[in-house]
């Protein structure tokens, strides 16, 4: 039986082909290259669903779809990378209508892979594609385990959002999960259980982050995802065969989930979202590690993400959408005497009074900023800060004076109407007056005004999306999300210097299509600044560190420790420094610059620094909770107390090597903690609720 093998130093592929059938065997850890044949039949690589097939199996998951299942190896090609191989390998349907050529991405840096696949109708009629995998796998974490109960060994993990309640992951059996495995293989089929994972509409991440983790705890085996689309998108775990092989499908949208289907007319071409998936061994950290560096493979190059600059921000805790000149100056003035180096204007710069259902126009209020808005930003340069303009581009207000002057055609449509959510309507991107328009407002920002950062922030969705020259209204919403891809990569040639934050009422859109190409992502807009803690601990696993912002926001009468705690929220990752400086007085300002002066000593390790949680993902409300990064001997370890009867704490650091030496990093005068080292672990002792403190832990 012919077989080749795709490596690089980090990551492998194997494949075997047999009476035209091509099937993957291994990938990375997970070698299944002694499975019989009758699970080897299942290895196929693509699945593809086309409108009037037979579907190959019960229920409605997506395995075995028709002519997915069947589909006939052609050829394939290896091609080397400046850091890494692509591999390419194409497949054709037995009645020559259809060519599926599915794409693999290796990297030398990392054993995650990067997945996805492109149709080409070759045939003389239409095809109606209802779903195609980005990537599709048969034995997920069965390696040296087939015959062991994938149902009771694998462990989920999920990561659930919420607004102000981002990444919060959610971990039990697949048995719990609803899936069961059928102990006698021989007698019995698959079932139609799929434990299904999706996201509708234009926030990629308002339930969940297109993310998972399955660690099988019998052999230490983890498999890692991310799906990379900033709309609709679908993944699914199911078992295939005789029920005892574990399947994952990753996609974007389709039709039974998503509301999309597309008419592949002949000679046309499409292409799925790009996905990553990795095997390896080990558990959910070192999973989220690896990818981690593939975050930073895949990214956008910009200094932003190598000066790790300090943001202040007018909004959270602070103006919270009522700026003017006379309120921004004072706060100007406190962000320089801290250490900001970005002052940011939040939303309300454009309007006299309520603005919500206004938007669109994007020109400034000559009541808040008499002489106009330039005459502020010039203020925030002569201080030596870069300036920013919160935007918020897609929409248009219905009370708007746009609303009435633009034609149907640049907004979501469906039904014949256009779409409305939260008083907004949406702007389709596919329509290039629209992007001509948005090319026209930032060029204002960035050459009028002298701005080098914009908040883009996206406050409405878009439902199922729109049927406006579309074949169905989730086509409708992909087309757009990649012709807003295109003009942010457009807007990012022209100016590279730019720093344009991701911002979807805080999380709503952190997904790898839009942080690919973005340097900044606004985490949360949780204002609970314990809360806050427990979001800053986890949000490195959903988004690079460096790339994920987290508000400090002290409070105007709050005392030290809540001061310390809003700091250590965002000292190991990006500082989002915002609150009403200007009324912090006396030593509680004075923490502030202190930890912006700590930050700024070490941030340049975050960027090559990997996340990890000695004491697992923490979840809203945990008593205790901790978060750190590893550079080579260098940990940096934060901890907090939140709301918990408990003063002593231990943190095992056993697995990350054998401590040499401990530093208090922030707040360096400590009069109410105090700290132990023994057997390789840090015991605290907090002396009240919500404190939270940032250590330097040097490995032997």
């Amino acid at each position: 039986m012919p077989t080749f093998n795709v490596t690089t130093h980090s990551a492998r592929l194997g494949f075997e082909i047999n009476d035209d059938k091509i099937m993957m065997t291994v990938v990375n850890s997970n070698d299944l290259s002694n499975a019989n044949s009758e699970m080897k039949q299942h290895f196929q690589i693509a699945e593809v669903q086309v409108t009037g097939n037979n579907f190959h199996h019960k229920g409605v998951s997506f395995v075995d779809t028709n002519p997915g299942r069947d589909l006939n190896y052609v050829t394939h090609s290896i091609q080397d990378t400046d850091n890494g191989k692509v591999l390419t390998i194409v497949q054709e349907d037995a009645g020559k209508q259809l060519r599926v050529t599915s794409c693999f991405q290796l990297y030398d840096q990392t054993a995650v892979i990067r997945s996805w696949t492109k149709l080409e109708n070759i045939g003389n009629q239409d095809l109606g594609i209802e779903y195609v995998s980005s990537f599709a796998m048969s034995g997920i974490n069965q390696a040296d385990d087939l015959d062991g109960n994938y149902s009771e060994d694998n462990q989920i993990f999920i990561p659930n959002n919420d607004w102000t309640a981002e990444a919060q992951w959610k971990q039990r059996s697949l048995k719990d999960a609803g899936l069961d495995y059928w102990v006698d293989g021989e007698k019995n089929q698959a079932s139609t259980k799929r434990i299904g994972v999706t996201n509708n509409s234009s926030w990629s991440c308002s339930e969940y982050s297109p993310n998972g983790i399955l660690y099988n705890t019998k052999t230490n085996q983890s498999a890692v995802w991310q799906i990379e689309n900033n709309g609709a998108w679908h993944y699914e775990l199911t078992d295939i065969g005789r029920g005892n092989l574990l399947a994952i499908r990753l996609s974007g949208p389709e039709e039974l989930d998503n509301h999309w289907w597309q008419n592949l007319k002949p000679g046309n071409e499409f292409t799925t979202v790009q996905v990553a998936f990795g095997q390896l061994a080990g558990d959910y950290e070192k999973a989220l590690q690896e990818m981690t560096k593939y975050r930073r493979l895949i990214r956008r190059e910009n200094e932003d993400n190598k000066r790790l600059a300090v943001i202040f921000n007018d909004y959270m805790n602070g103006l919270a959408g009522d700026p003017t000149t006379a309120k921004e100056m004072p706060l100007v003035d406190a962000a320089q005497k801290v250490g900001c180096e970005y002052f940011v204007i939040d939303c309300g710069w454009y309007a006299p009074g309520y603005w919500w259902d206004s938007v669109g126009e994007w020109q400034p209020s000559e009541e808040r900023f008499p002489g106009g808005i330039e005459k502020l930003i010039q203020y925030i340069r002569d201080k030596g800060l870069t300036p920013g303009l919160w935007l918020e581009l897609e929409v248009v207000g219905i009370k708007s004076p746009l609303a009435d002057k633009l034609p149907d055609d640049w907004f979501f449509m469906r039904h014949g109407k256009r779409v409305i959510d939260a008083d907004r309507y949406h702007l389709d991107f596919t329509n290039p007056k629209v992007r001509e328009f948005a090319d026209s407002v930032v060029k204002r920002l960035v050459k009028q005004y002298g701005v080098g950062y914009i908040k883009m922030d996206y406050n409405i969705t878009t439902g199922i999306g729109t049927d406006r020259n579309a074949d169905s209204a989730g086509d409708g919403l992909l087309k757009h999300n990649r012709a807003y891809l295109k003009w942010l990569d457009d807007i990012f040639k022209r100016y590279p210097d730019l720093v344009i934050e991701n911002c979807g009422s805080g999380g709503m859109r952190h997904d790898y299509a839009m942080l690919q190409r973005h340097s900044i992502q606004s985490m949360t807009d949780q204002t609970d600044y314990v809360r806050n803690g427990n979001i800053a601990a986890v949000g490195a696993s959903v988004v690079a560190p460096e790339q994920c912002a987290i508000w400090s926001y002290p409070l105007q009468d709050g005392d030290d420790e809540e001061v310390i705690f809003n700091m250590v929220n965002a000292m190991l990752l990006r500082i989002h420094q915002s609150g009403y400086l200007n009324k912090v007085k006396g030593h509680r300002l004075e923490l502030v610059a202190e930890g912006i002066k700590a930050y700024k000593t070490y941030r340049q390790k975050i960027p090559a620094g990997l996340p990890f949680w000695p004491e697992g993902l923490s979840q809203l409300d945990d008593p205790w909770f901790s978060y750190g990064f590893q550079n080579g001997k260098d940990i940096y370890l934060a901890a907090w107390r939140g709301v918990s009867d408990q003063a002593r704490h231990t943190i095992s650091l056993v697995k990350y090597g054998e401590i040499s030496k401990v530093e208090q990093v922030y707040p360096r005068d400590d009069q109410n903690s105090s700290y132990e080292v023994a057997d390789n672990a840090l015991s605290l002792n907090f002396s009240r609720e919500k404190m939270a403190r940032l250590y330097h832990i040097l490995l032997k």
